[in-house]
């Protein structure tokens, strides 16, 4: 199991969760022209290093740091909106026979939150989040 556990619930993106994926790129500015363009949405987050957009239709936290591993696909989770559906997201995280690491609370990416995370078995790291404020 792995990533996989994080969406296989009923509850999981139907509960109110967004699909969160983060892409490292060398630069934002190409890559958010070239990667974005189709949503035709501004991001709600737009730094030098980091750009993020929250679309509605799909329910998606999308993101582009020049920080990560490497260039390419860094991370996917489960963003909710509440304490009791992060609770449900760890359940799951929990079910998926794989280390957590438990980070609690946390500021990343120009939001404070709370997470845990697991890699799935091809090494792609898969959190559940909440963010606070």
């Amino acid at each position: 199991m792995g990533a996989a556990a994080l969406y296989e619930s009923p509850s999981g993106c139907e509960s109110g969760g967004a699909l969160s994926a983060r892409i490292v790129a060398r630069e934002i500015l190409g890559a958010a022209g070239v990667t974005f363009a189709p949503f035709a949405a501004q991001p709600v987050v737009a730094k030098p290093d980091y750009a993020k957009w929250m679309l509605d239709d799909p329910r998606v936290n999308l993101a582009i740091s020049t920080r990560g591993r490497q260039p390419g696909l860094d991370h996917l989770g489960t963003q909710v909106e509440d304490s009791n559906e992060l609770q449900e997201v760890y359940g799951r995280l929990r079910t998926a026979g794989r280390n957590i690491i438990e980070q609690g609370q946390t500021t990343c990416c120009y939001a404070q939150s709370e997470k845990s995370w697991i890699d799935d078995p091809t090494g792609i790291a898969c959190r559940g989040f909440l963010h606070h404020g």
